[in-house]
């Protein structure tokens, strides 16, 4: 199984020129649950099967939102200009279990789950909600990351295959595999730091959706 450092030096990538805007990631809140539905909800037919690995309707999708334990697991997601959610990175925790004994022996091992809207696709956005997983992972002392998705799932198996992960298919559905090093500085460092860049365009972003709303109710306007 392969192991990766996953830190790169993010304040060189940021301030250099890029014709491919910076994807910034932020940690989800409670307050942001309602959003995270209206993501998923918004997906179309086809990425929701990949997402979820079968055609959940809106009550079971709903039911996911709601059962998400944000006290355990960590959910990442990047917002457009306009304060919407585009997409969502879920990391949920558990227990090792017997069956996964043989890769690792820490006390718990994480899923990630990824959905990326289609106005976003293209621009990287799955593998940085992926990288950002794995920076986390690494520094809570987790050391082995698991996907599992349908085999058809492009996006999944693109981002399995440029982190290196160990793929298994079966029956139409593949696990990937990741083995993570130990933390470091760089990558203590790299979380904080892009969560304080994200926690710093959220807020941006928030109060100028606020401020939009506010001006649209005052006499006059027409709502946006």
């Amino acid at each position: 199984m392969n192991s990766i450092d996953l830190f790169q030096n993010p304040l060189p990538r940021w301030f250099k020129r890029n014709p491919r805007p910076t994807v910034l990631i932020k940690e989800l809140q409670e307050r942001d649950r309602r959003r995270m539905l209206k993501h998923f909800l918004g997906l179309e037919r086809a990425d929701r099967l990949l997402r979820f690995g079968s055609m959940l309707p809106d009550e079971l999708v709903s039911d996911y939102v709601n059962r998400i334990d944000l006290k355990r697991d960590m959910v990442f997601g990047v917002y457009n200009r306009v304060f919407q959610l585009v997409a969502v990175g879920h990391l949920a925790f558990a227990k090792t279990d017997p069956d996964k004994s043989a890769v690792t022996d820490k006390e718990n091992v994480a899923e990630f789950g990824v959905s990326v809207s289609r106005s976003v696709r293209g621009m990287g956005v799955g593998s940085k909600l992926f990288e950002r997983a794995a920076i986390h992972c690494r520094n809570n002392d987790v050391d082995t990351l698991y996907m599992h998705c349908l085999s058809s799932n492009q996006t999944m198996m693109h981002i399995a295959r440029k982190a290196g992960m160990e793929i298994q298919r079966d029956y139409g559905e593949a696990d990937a595999y990741l083995k993570l090093s130990p933390p470091n500085p760089g990558s203590m460092l790299q979380e904080a730091v892009e969560e304080q860049f994200a926690t710093i365009d959220y807020t941006l972003k928030a109060n100028t959706r606020a401020a939009v709303k506010w001006l649209d109710r005052l006499p006059g306007r027409k709502p946006r």
